[in-house]
């Protein structure tokens, strides 16, 4: 079964629509742990793939979404830890060559 662009944006959009409406009623006790496994797991595979391999260059975050701080800093040490990375090796990857003639979505 093929799964087509409007489709997965349709997925995306109702995932998007109901995680917003549960944090938004403070139910996110009804969420199961593997659910949010599961989207953060083949979001951050989607975004590496995209920017690494596609060469693309564009925010993590949807028009008009906002991350505090908090968020941010919570979910990327929880990754780091799942996959045994540390602040070194993490500084070593963000200062890696990128590729020449690599893509833009920036819009300067």
């Amino acid at each position: 079964m093929s799964l087509s662009e409007t489709d997965f944006a349709c997925l995306a959009a109702k995932a998007n629509r109901a995680g917003n409406k549960l944090l938004t009623a403070g139910a996110t006790a009804d969420i199961s742990d593997a659910s949010v496994q599961q989207l953060l797991t083949t979001a951050a595979r989607l975004y590496a793939r995209k920017t690494d391999e596609e060469g693309r260059n564009f925010s993590p975050l949807a028009d008009g979404q906002i991350l505090t701080a908090t968020d941010v800093a919570v979910t990327v040490t929880a990754l780091m830890h799942a996959v045994d990375l540390n602040l070194f090796d993490l500084a070593m990857w963000a200062g890696r060559a990128q590729p020449a003639g690599k893509v833009s979505d920036d819009h300067e």
